[in-house]
């Protein structure tokens, strides 16, 4: 078993409250994601895939950090920086938004959490929102107040979590619908919950509000869900890219728009409201999209693990884009893969050639997500 001490990037990376808890229960490997550890190995990462597919598995996402914005404006402020339409978003309900910057490039694509009226969350991917929120409400001529909250999100996934949550919190818990919170206490500790998650499966995110109580959240947790058949585990790679998933800094970044990813349904260029990045937006929406994001399923023999680099993606001896992310599917039984390339080589069926660590290797483009496309399992009751 690895000891507390087997880790270590330095005091400057943090540590999640249940950082202490994932070592004792076999967490073997860490990366590091908004400037803080995150488990990315409790052993084998297919029998991780099994685990959520088939059961459940508890992961820590603490690095999935808050910016609070509360304050007179806090609503007009949150529209700002995005251009997803929020004014029909209800107390109690959460949304998938882009952060965008001035060119129209993407930031960041977090969960918005609506708390209260005046009470918003940005649940975050990897960059450093807070600091342009902060940044941007400088000249803003608003009325806000934005803050790094005491809030640590931990995901429990997979098709037996509702019964878990059911034996944790009551019946009441199963009224909370797909992509919308309330406040729960668990023996005294002060939580946030809501229907949603990084892994295409039904699952709960737990956002602990109080640090101190890290260690003992995970073991209740652990323990209620034992005779379930609850794991320890870390957000599977295999799984998020089957149900077509982004990550940041992979599928997508700065200089990638909604456009490209097909995300239009997130943008809306006809709304009063002023956010940042409309002019450019539009005019992206008027000249058109020179690349696009495609599934590909490559004929190769099976990935040992996901891609560390950007694959090359040919095409009759031009380079037309790069693999994003990569993974084989021991449910499909191929490997399938996120790739961004050019327009005029994106429609379904097109045979190109992607340079892998091993060589270049044939692939087809094909429908995404790759799996449960009408996402029927993430909705479920």
């Amino acid at each position: 078993m690895n000891s507390l001490n087997d880790f270590g990037f330095g005091t400057q990376i943090r540590k999640s409250p249940f950082f202490d808890a994932t070592v004792r229960w076999g967490a073997r490997d860490f990366s590091v994601y908004n400037h803080m550890y995150i488990p990315r190995d409790f052993g084998d990462p297919e029998r991780n895939f099994w685990n959520l597919v088939n059961k459940a598995i508890l992961c820590d996402v603490a690095v999935e950090r808050q910016v609070e914005i509360t304050g007179p404006d806090a609503a007009a402020f949150v529209q700002l920086l995005t251009p997803r339409n929020l004014s029909t978003l209800e107390v109690g309900q959460c949304k998938y938004v882009l952060i965008t910057n001035a060119d129209g490039g993407i930031l960041n694509d977090p969960v918005l959490l609506k708390l209260a009226e005046k009470h918003f969350w940005l649940s975050l991917a990897d960059s450093d929102v807070l600091f342009w929120a902060q940044g941007v409400a400088v000249n803003s001529g608003l009325d806000v107040k934005i803050t790094e909250p005491d809030a640590s999100p931990l995901q429990l996934q997979g098709p037996v979590s509702g019964m878990i949550m059911e034996a944790l919190f009551g019946k009441e818990i199963l009224d909370l619908r797909y992509y919308w919170l309330k406040d729960f206490v668990l023996d005294d500790i002060p939580l946030v919950i809501s229907r949603t998650g990084w892994s295409s499966e039904l699952g709960y995110e737990i956002f602990l509000r109080d640090h101190t109580r890290g260690n003992e959240l995970w073991e209740k947790i652990m323990n209620i869900g034992a005779p379930f058949g609850l794991q320890p585990g870390h957000t599977s790679s295999i799984r998020r890219i089957e149900g077509g998933l982004l990550s940041y800094h992979a599928d997508m970044d700065i200089f990638t728009n909604p456009y490209e990813l097909g995300l239009d349904r997130l943008v809306d260029l006809s709304m009063e409201a002023d956010f940042i990045g409309k002019t450019a937006l539009k005019k992206i929406w008027t000249d058109g999209i020179r690349r696009k994001q495609v599934g590909l399923c490559i004929e190769c023999d099976p990935f040992p693990g996901p891609n560390t680099r950007f694959w090359p993606v040919n095409r009759n001896g031009q380079v037309i884009g790069k693999v994003t992310s990569a993974v084989y599917s021991p449910r499909l039984k191929k490997n399938i893969a996120l790739a961004m390339v050019s327009l005029n080589d994106s429609k379904i069926g097109t045979k190109v050639g992607v340079l892998t660590s091993s060589g270049e290797v044939p692939a087809s483009v094909i429908e995404k997500p790759f799996f449960d496309p009408k996402k029927k399992i993430v909705v479920s009751a």
